[in-house]
């Protein structure tokens, strides 16, 4: 696939080819994907060790979930179970690299869990919040 693509007033045509990933099984960003355990989670008794595949979080209703759009540390958690919600609002704060990432809502409703906890460590594509 060609673009073309204008930088500084000076245009460039550069040629694109898409490859397949070579792990189909990770995550696509948020808000769809297949999640990995995380945070507290990955930390609970019987969970799986360091190194291994940690089997994927199941999640009932895929278009009610907010998933974790970077890997990175919760800062803090603004909403809470219960809560009700408006697509945009802000639920919790990531930071990655050290910058802040305000997560918002992807849509309107109840929540009905949070995932995550302050302190936690998310990688990509983590559920971070259900909702109802």
């Amino acid at each position: 696939m060609k673009l073309r693509i204008t930088l500084d007033e000076r245009t460039f045509e550069v040629e694109v080819e898409v490859a397949e990933t070579e792990h189909a099984d990770l995550p696509p960003a948020y808000p769809v994907g297949t999640a990995r355990l995380s945070g507290s989670a990955a930390s609970a008794p019987g969970a799986a060790k360091a190194g291994s595949a940690a089997p994927p979080a199941a999640v009932a209703d895929e278009s009610r979930a907010c998933r974790s759009p970077v890997s990175g540390v919760v800062v803090k958690v603004v909403a809470a179970p219960g809560a009700s919600i408006q697509a945009g609002e802000s639920i919790l704060v990531l930071e990655a690299m050290k910058m802040e990432t305000n997560i918002t809502a992807p849509v309107s409703g109840m929540i009905a869990s949070i995932r995550v906890q302050q302190g936690d460590r998310v990688q990509t594509g983590d559920v971070l919040v259900e909702f109802t």
